[in-house]
């Protein structure tokens, strides 16, 4: 998973810091009367390690780009945010203070973490920690999760990982970054509002097991890419919500780079995402993946 060295030495030396990371107009509102709410932001990698949530090696208390980032979200959005690497925190107890669950995560993550990732200050999960995160997910907490988090846990052979079912999608592969068209299909959705097609710079993944009870909010255009392993394939989602027993599910593959954190587009999705997990506003899922992407390797294939 190469990072893309041009871009992020542009944003050295452009300065971009923490401070200035919400001039979009876009994450500027919040309603008043919302009662606050409290989001664990989890971003323990045993696999590869994005720069996004790196902490510094001689500073690993010091927060990552993006977890400074949902520090900043959270302020502007009457929510307190707990940023961890930490696996210990995937209790019962330990998990019944969050309204949302955040994920930002690659690798099996009841392992050990290497020596080079920054995750090694602090625990695995226990053992039951899967287990407790889709109980509280299927009990009412919200779920949302970026780029990475489909390839954290996944399916054995001839099953689906129950990680896997919750989350709607499991990572495959992905080639070298590159400009895709992202169509919008649902133009107003919750707290997304006049959400319109476009055309992004990012290490955009390839997907299996997708979940055929979705709405698939953004789609990715193959036929866009530049590599012959995407134009083979059918569109396939790229953004989505979907139930989980009581819990509300959403997913973007978006969120490679720093760069990509700091863009409109990025902050309309992950807002929506955010204020429709976390209960604040309503909106209603209609799977959809059947009819807008009719080609892409859903589970349960005979299901529609």
């Amino acid at each position: 998973m190469s990072r893309d060295l041009n871009r992020r030495d542009l944003l050295k030396s452009a300065g971009l810091a923490g401070a200035a990371m919400f001039a979009s107009p876009l994450l500027q509102w919040a309603a008043a009367d919302e009662k606050p709410r409290k989001l664990l932001f989890f971003t323990r990698s045993q696999g590869f390690e994005h720069s996004a949530i790196t902490r510094p090696k001689n500073a690993p208390d010091q927060l990552s780009f993006a977890e400074k980032f949902m520090v900043d979200f959270g302020k502007k959005h009457n929510t307190e945010v707990t940023c961890t690497k930490d696996g210990g925190v995937f209790t019962a107890d330990g998990l019944a203070p969050f309204d949302v669950i955040m994920f930002y995560t690659t690798g099996l993550l009841d392992r050990p973490a290497p020596a080079k990732s920054s995750a090694t200050n602090g625990k695995p999960m226990p053992s039951d920690g899967k287990q407790n995160l889709l109980k509280a997910i299927e009990g009412g907490k919200g779920f949302l999760a970026v780029h990475s988090s489909t390839d954290t846990w996944h399916s054995p052979p001839g099953t689906v990982d129950p990680y896997i079912e919750m989350i709607g999608g499991e990572f495959v592969v992905h080639g070298k970054q590159q400009d895709a068209k992202i169509e919008a299909i649902v133009h107003e959705w919750g707290a997304i509002k006049g959400l319109e097609s476009f055309t992004k710079f990012e290490e955009w993944y390839i997907l299996k097991n997708l979940a055929p009870d979705m709405e698939v909010l953004l789609l990715q255009d193959t036929k866009s890419m530049s590599e012959q392993r995407y134009n083979d394939l059918a569109p396939y989602p790229e953004t989505w919500a979907r139930t989980h027993g009581k819990g509300r599910v959403f997913y973007t593959s978006m969120g490679h780079r720093e760069d990509v954190w700091e863009s409109d587009i990025f902050h309309q999705v992950l807002l929506g995402g955010f204020q429709w997990t976390a209960g604040n506003v309503e909106a209603e899922v209609k799977p959809n993946l059947v009819q807008v992407a009719p080609g892409a390797p859903r589970r349960h294939a005979a299901a529609t």
